[in-house]
């Protein structure tokens, strides 16, 4: 049994994490830090509650530690646990900054521990079953991929520290790091990146829409997108081949499931009705042929599943240092193309 310590209890600790780590066979919520109010206390009773991070740390037989705070905190939060000795899990985006991230990656390589960032959205049933359909070839060369992540909120929310001008903040430093990832398992590092990330609500002080674009070899184009004066979405999901087409217009509903307390007794979190299955178009015989498909069975529990498999030596880890850092890379080359309003390489890698 792996003892886990979550610091954070507010929306990211109490529906996207405290939820999935209670739901994995191996896994224990044994301690929470919430600074203030009893709400973790009442929901997980069995779960030391605590009000400082000291305290966390002194319970001796913690040894996964997961920071779902603000993210200007990640940076300061994952160094105290790593040089604590603790392996660490940060939520998205993993610090506010490239320099932040590889200071930390090196700090854990010192200290022998396992770092990783959560992208449970990798395990998106929709997302997999578009994954599935790219490396099955069953859409031939693939030509475009759009993700897109739309809301419709024309009011401010008073107080969100989303939505103030600090690090962090923002709309693309929330959505981005996931279509992100989605790019990257699909197709790896773009070439270039064009990117327009804006405000467009009135009032706002901090981005509020995104349009991101990765160019790939062969004329390869991933389009990631979020806007929320959206009231009328877009399609979740596109991608085009040369052989046909899968779209899929709703999002995974897991989110929902998780905020509004509605997982499934039994069978993945993200089970969908026929209506919202994606639709799979093929061209065959100088015509088309259409049919509903629908998504993989998965969920977030193959994220702290993986996570706890590495911990034991039982599996490679899903979510590597490497990636988290590519992901960073291209937050940060997304900006700089933004500002500069113009196309710019992807910056190589480091060692």
């Amino acid at each position: 049994m792996i003892d886990v310590g979550l610091i954070g209890f507010g929306l990211a600790g109490r529906a996207f994490h405290a939820q999935v780590i209670c739901r994995v066979p191996g896994l224990r919520l044994a301690a929470i830090l919430q600074r203030s109010g009893n709400e973790a206390a009442q929901a997980y009773p069995g779960a030391r509650v605590v009000r400082t991070l000291a305290e966390l740390l002194a319970i001796r037989d913690l040894r996964l530690v997961v920071i779902a705070t603000p993210n200007d905190s990640h940076y300061a939060l994952a160094h105290q646990c790593l040089a604590a000795r603790r392996d660490v899990l940060v939520d998205k985006p993993f610090t506010t900054t490239l320099a932040e991230a590889e200071a930390l990656v090196k700090f854990a390589n010192e200290q022998g521990r396992l770092l990783t960032v959560y992208q449970n959205r990798r395990y998106d049933g929709d997302f997999q079953t578009a994954l599935h359909l790219v490396k099955s070839g069953e859409l031939g060369r693939i030509v475009s991929f759009e993700a897109n992540y739309d809301r419709f909120r024309p009011q401010l929310k008073p107080g969100a520290w989303r939505e103030r001008a600090l690090p962090g903040a923002g709309i693309f430093c929330d959505i981005g790091p996931h279509l992100i990832d989605y790019a990257l398992t699909l197709f790896g590092m773009p070439e270039a990146v064009t990117a327009d990330i804006r405000i467009a609500r009135e009032g706002a002080v901090v981005d509020d829409t995104f349009d991101v674009a990765f160019h790939y070899p062969g004329g390869l184009r991933a389009d990631l997108r979020s806007s929320i004066l959206a009231a009328a979405p877009r399609p979740h999901l596109i991608v085009h081949g040369t052989r046909g087409a899968f779209v899929k217009q709703t999002v995974d509903p897991q989110e929902a499931n998780l905020r509004f307390g509605k997982i499934p007794a039994e069978g993945p979190w993200g089970s969908e009705p026929e209506t919202d299955w994606g639709v799979l178009t093929l061209s065959e015989n100088d015509g088309f042929t259409q049919r509903k498909v629908p998504s993989l069975n998965c969920d977030y529990r193959e994220f702290y599943a993986n996570l706890r498999d590495a911990l034991l030596g039982r599996a490679q880890l899903a979510v590597t240092p490497e990636r988290a850092l590519d992901v960073m890379r291209l937050l940060e080359v997304a900006r700089l193309s933004s500002h500069e309003r113009r196309t710019l390489p992807t910056p190589a890698t480091r060692v």
